[in-house]
C-alpha cells in the first residue's frame, strides 16, 4: 500500500511539473489538454483559480492588518529594543510584498483563463444549428460574461489599493530605517494616521472582491 502511495505521489508530482511548465511558455492548449486529461475543463480551472485569488487576497488581508499593528505598536514605543521592533516591522512590510505579488500573479491567471474560456465558448455557439440552443447559450455567455467583469473590476481595484499601501508603508519603513530613534517616530504620527486609512479602505476593496468572488463561483 506504501509503495502505491508513493508511486501515485510521483505521479501527481510529474504531472504538476509538467502543467506548471507548461503554462510557464504559454502552450495553452498543451496545458488546458494536460488538465482535461485529469478531468478537468477550462471552467473547473476558472472555479479553482478564483478560489484561490479569493483565499489568497483574506491571507493579504490578515498580513497588512499585522503590518498596520505593527506601525502602530512602533510608534506607541515607550522603551525597549527599539531597532528589535522596526525589524519585526520591516519583516511584516515584506510579507505584506509577498502576499500581494501572490494576489497579482493570481489574478493574472484567473484573467487568462476567463478570456480562454469565453473565447472557446464563443466559438463553440457557433457550431449550435439549434437556434433556441444558440439563443439560450448565447444569453448565459453574456450573463457570465456581465458577472465576471464585476468580479475582474473589485480585484482590480483592490490590486491598485495594494499597492498604494505598499508604496506609503515603504517610504515609512525606509524613513525608520535612516531616522531610528523616539525623535524620529514621533514626529510620523500623521502618517501613520494616513496609512491606517489606506489599510481600511483596502480591507474593504478586498471585503467586497472577495463577495463577488463568491458570487461569481456560485455560477460555474
Amino acid at each position: 500500500m506504501r509503495t502505491m502511495t508513493r508511486y501515485t505521489n510521483a505521479s501527481l508530482a510529474r504531472w504538476f511539473i509538467i502543467l506548471c511548465s507548461l503554462w510557464i511558455v504559454g502552450c495553452s492548449s498543451a496545458y488546458y489538454g494536460a488538465w482535461e486529461k485529469l478531468g478537468k475543463h477550462k471552467r473547473d480551472l476558472l472555479k479553482d483559480n478564483v478560489e484561490a485569488a479569493r483565499d489568497e487576497q483574506a491571507e493579504a488581508q490578515e498580513q497588512f492588518k499585522d503590518a498596520l499593528t505593527r506601525l502602530k505598536e512602533l510608534h506607541d514605543f515607550d522603551g525597549g529594543e527599539l531597532e528589535e521592533t522596526y525589524n519585526a516591522l520591516n519583516d511584516d512590510y515584506e510579507e505584506c510584498v509577498d502576499r500581494a505579488d501572490d494576489v497579482k500573479s493570481r489574478i493574472r491567471k484567473v484573467d487568462t483563463v476567463a478570456e480562454d474560456l469565453f473565447e472557446e465558448w464563443s466559438t463553440e455557439i457557433e457550431l449550435i444549428s439549434n437556434a433556441k440552443f444558440k439563443a439560450d447559450s448565447s444569453k448565459k455567455l453574456r450573463e457570465t460574461r456581465g458577472k465576471y467583469g464585476k468580479l475582474h473590476s473589485s480585484m482590480v481595484r483592490s490590486e491598485q489599493r495594494m499597492d498604494k499601501v505598499l508604496v506609503k508603508f515603504q517610504d515609512h519603513v525606509l524613513y525608520l530605517k535612516h531616522n531610528l530613534n523616539a525623535q524620529a517616530i514621533g514626529g510620523l504620527d500623521a502618517e501613520v494616521v494616513s496609512i491606517e486609512n489606506d489599510v481600511q479602505k483596502l480591507i474593504a476593496d478586498m471585503t467586497a472582491s472577495i463577495k463577488e468572488a463568491d458570487a461569481f463561483i456560485s455560477t460555474l
